[in-house]
């Protein structure tokens, strides 16, 4: 990358050749005929051979600027399309939105199709954050967040009460007909939650059981669920994790209350765009009602 000129020598290169004219360069760039002249004298020192011919009123390509042109407009061509691919065909309407890979698949997904059915102009950008310090009030436009919902300089909304309770595959299910079986399975933990497994045997009253069990440990929620889908364990999940629970059931009717939760949050001081406004409306509006 070091050996590559500076974009707008290549820029100028670009819009050169194709008009074959520094003026007219120029004012596509908006910059002046004498801009475009020095950038491309500079680009030519450079690569240390002329790219053009000057005639008195016109220009052409040397055999070099010829060859060359079609890589740098490729180039150009990709990186339009890079940039498209990543940001949207209409990033001055986009809303980028930031969450968990758990909270993303099995909260936002359903309602993020009914948004889109609903305002198919707005492109909804979504990022993934699996630490608490992947968030920030920088770098999104809302955001789902796991924890107290005390967050500086945000404004949040709660998702609802959240409470713990373990699930597995219905096979293993039938395996679990008292707390008791629980000993030689494996537990699946999510690291980094205030509350899991020791919160919820202690509540259960068999804190003993910890000691007899097996550990899964992974960062984040997404990989518990999915290991307990493959009957790798029983997950501890997040009630509102489970509004489908694709094949997960509850083999115990026992629930643990957290004190930390999921909220819908974005900077109090921001000026959000119209589409913003939007989906965060929407949002809000899907949000389960009850205790905060």
């Amino acid at each position: 990358m070091h050996r590559l000129p500076p974009l707008h020598w290549l820029q100028a290169f670009e819009a050169s050749a194709r008009t074959l004219s520094f003026t007219a360069a120029g004012q596509e760039l908006s910059v002046t005929q004498a801009a475009i002249s020095q950038r491309i004298r500079l680009l030519e020192d450079r690569l240390g051979q002329p790219l053009f011919v000057r005639h008195p009123r016109s220009l052409t390509l040397t055999p070099a600027g010829q060859a060359w042109l079609p890589s740098v407009q490729e180039a150009f061509a990709r990186l339009d399309e890079g940039t498209l691919e990543v940001f949207g065909v209409t990033p001055d309407r986009s809303v980028t939105l930031r969450t968990t890979p758990a909270l993303q698949s099995q909260w936002l997904a359903p309602r993020l199709a009914r948004f889109h059915l609903a305002h198919p102009e707005v492109t909804v950008r979504v990022v993934s954050a699996v630490w608490s310090s992947d968030f920030g009030a920088e770098g999104a436009d809302i955001e789902l967040r796991y924890g107290q919902g005390e967050w500086r300089g945000m404004e949040s909304i709660s998702l609802g009460a959240s409470s713990l309770l373990p699930v597995c595959t219905p096979p293993l299910a039938e395996q679990l007909v008292s707390l008791d079986a629980l000993a030689g399975q494996t537990l699946l933990h999510a690291a980094g939650f205030a509350a899991g497994w020791p919160a919820w045997l202690e509540h259960a009253g068999r804190k003993d059981l910890s000691s007899h069990c097996h550990s899964l440990i992974c960062d984040n929620l997404s990989m518990v669920m999915a290991l307990a889908r493959q009957g790798a364990g029983v997950a501890l999940v997040h009630r509102c994790l489970l509004e489908d629970p694709q094949g997960l059931v509850a083999p115990f009717d026992i629930e643990v209350p957290t004190r930390e939760g999921f909220w819908l949050c974005r900077p109090r001081s921001a000026q959000g765009s119209i589409e913003s406004e939007r989906l965060w409306r929407w949002l809000a509006g899907e949000v389960a009602p009850g205790p905060s």
